[in-house]
């Protein structure tokens, strides 16, 4: 049942808000260290004007503790927006709505809704670079190392794969069949918070033997900082230890990467700004993603336009996707239609 609220602007704009939980199936289980699921649960919020709606998607993450239900009557308590920008329609803050889901749909809905108001795409009013396609990793869920390498196996033309390891004695036999199995792919593995530095200095020089590009999150983000203390012979990526830009400063000397994602920083306007100050400390760029559909990957496809790195293969996860979702070719993805968002 949709929830619905309304948000004002002075006496120009009254907006009103829809959300409901959507349920998407997966095509396979998804496992990472934390559990495994069989569908995506989202959050799908839209924003009418009267004359145009927009639309935005957010993907509710237990690890920050937020649900289904705390996302929608998060959505609910927007009954006034100020700061509005310049088209008076995306706001700078959404009535202090922390970074996270909830913020995420809204943020990206009004960006939507802006576009069509304005007749530009999005990323015409964020002046952001843009490329007609981008190469994307695909996901290889936590398994044993024979089904892992069957997986790679099947996915083996694609490009890029990211592997799921689990902090257990198992997570190099996994590499390595997954290795033998796509000879020439580019990996990079995740390891959701969940190794120990033993495990890391144990399984490290091995994984760099076997051509392993990036490391993401190894430790929990709330005992990262003994990444201060050893050596990184692969770029290590920042996911659960960064949300926003307040978190780079403490990050400098841990990891060479940041994972932005929207349902982390809370919506496309955070994630704009993210991107631009961790460049400027030095940082490169990961564009990622929640498992969800075509709709919350769209903002995330322009960012990817100038990232090194980029896992928005979301949708491929999933029994079906949105109509007019986006497109995958070959490991690429092309530009979202303005029928899907922007």
């Amino acid at each position: 049942m949709p929830r619905n609220s309304t948000a004002t602007a002075g006496d120009e704009v009254v907006l009103r808000i829809e959300a409901q939980e959507e349920v998407w199936p997966l095509k396979e289980p998804f496992r990472i260290s934390r559990g495994s699921r069989t569908e995506a649960r989202v959050v799908a919020v839209t924003v009418n004007d009267g004359k145009h709606v927009g639309r935005g998607e957010g993907v509710p993450i237990k690890r920050y503790n937020q649900s289904i239900a705390s996302v929608l009557t998060q959505i609910e308590s927007v009954n006034s927006v100020h700061d509005w920008d310049r088209f008076k329609l995306q706001p700078r803050k959404l009535s202090g709505l922390t970074p996270g889901a909830a913020r995420n749909a809204l943020d990206c809905a009004l960006w939507d809704l802006e576009a069509k108001n304005s007749g530009k795409r999005v990323w015409e009013l964020a002046n952001m670079p843009i490329v007609d396609q981008v190469e994307t990793s695909f996901t290889i869920s936590l398994d044993k190392p024979e089904k892992m390498a069957a997986a790679a196996k099947a996915a083996a033309t694609r490009p890029i794969l990211k592997l799921k390891l689990g902090g257990e004695s198992l997570d190099l036999s996994r590499v390595e069949a997954v290795r033998e199995a796509a000879p020439s792919t580019r990996l990079l593995i995740d390891a959701n918070e969940s190794w120990s530095p033993e495990h890391y200095r144990k399984i490290v020089p091995a994984l760099k033997e076997l051509d392993v590009e990036l490391i993401e999150q190894p430790f929990p983000a709330d005992a990262d900082e003994v990444l201060e203390t050893l050596d990184h012979p692969i770029p290590l990526c920042a996911d659960e230890s960064c949300h926003t830009a307040a978190d780079l400063p403490r990050l400098k000397n841990r990891y060479e990467v940041v994972n932005v994602k929207l349902d982390k920083t809370g919506g496309l306007t955070e994630a704009l700004r993210l991107c631009e100050r961790a460049r400027e400390s030095g940082f490169k760029l990961f564009i990622g993603c929640m498992v969800g559909t075509s709709l919350g990957m769209a903002p995330a496809r322009l960012l990817a336009s100038a990232a090194d790195y980029v896992d928005l293969d979301g949708p491929l996860l999933l029994a079906c996707d949105r109509e007019h979702g986006l497109a995958y070719t070959n490991g690429r993805i092309g530009l979202p239609s303005s029928q899907l968002w922007g």
